[in-house]
């Protein structure tokens, strides 16, 4: 099980930090990924981590705002996410995958092994 944390309520411009945490098993093996659906649209991709934390990589929408990262030592992924826009408005979800064979297809494809329920970005003035 997943667990997504730090969700809620910030103006244009602002920042937000949303955690990740998983509940029985680790972390740490796994690829981590962040997708987000906003209201009354498809999900989308944001953003993955590979499980050292030395590659990442961010969907243009993203790119430049957003930092992800880890803590193994707390299990735990972060999404850094600055300079919001009315637009980042959705619920974020955060997925894991042990992506023995790459993580091109679960992530691209949406069909990571575990995920969060979600949390709520509501990007608002």
């Amino acid at each position: 099980q997943l667990m997504e944390f730090g969700g809620g309520l910030v103006q244009p411009g602002g920042s937000l930090r949303l955690s990740c945490a998983a509940s029985g098993f680790r972390l740490e093996h796994y690829y981590v990924g962040w997708f987000r659906q906003a209201p009354g649209k498809e999900r989308e991709r944001v953003s993955y981590i590979s499980r050292s934390g030395t590659n990442t990589y961010y969907e243009d929408s993203v790119k430049g705002r957003f930092t992800l990262s880890r803590d193994n030592a707390k299990d735990t992924v972060y999404l850094q996410m600055n300079s919001l826009k009315p637009e980042d408005t959705a619920v974020y979800y955060c997925a894991a995958d042990l992506a023995v064979s790459g993580i091109d297809w679960p992530f691209y494809s949406g069909r990571m092994e575990y995920w969060g329920e979600g949390t709520l970005v509501n990007v608002s003035s």
